[in-house]
């Protein structure tokens, strides 16, 4: 099974993933989450894909989210809303994201990497 896998390489949870997978024989395709964040379009698979509401993909402990206040647009803001919001700038893509194209897993917890993708 090859696996995308969205990540920033100076995020220190990003790295604990990347361990993980890598320790556990997995393959997949790296993509740097700021240098090529994914599309708007791509963004909606993964939210639909995911079961998560989207305000769960934004990076809430960002820098930007803070900066641009998306916290109080998150309350109000409907789901198209907020993925045109999160396609913008891949440093308000909370992160890692590892998916199949059938299943999503969205940050790093361990029990969470291992029913997904083990």
């Amino acid at each position: 099974m090859s696996l995308t896998f969205y990540w920033y390489p100076k995020c220190g949870t990003c790295r604990k993933a990347k361990k993980w997978l890598d320790e556990n024989h997995l393959s997949y395709n790296e993509i740097h989450i700021v240098e090529n964040p994914p599309s708007r379009d791509d963004l909606a698979h993964l939210y639909t894909k995911s079961g998560f509401e989207v305000k769960k993909l934004f990076n809430t402990s960002g820098q930007k989210y803070r900066e641009l206040g998306i916290k109080d647009k998150v309350k109000t803001a409907t789901d198209e809303e907020l993925l045109d919001i999160l396609s913008t700038d891949g440093m308000l893509i909370k992160r890692p994201i590892v998916t199949n194209g059938q299943k999503v897993t969205v940050g790093f917890k361990e029990e969470d990497f291992k029913e997904a993708w083990l």
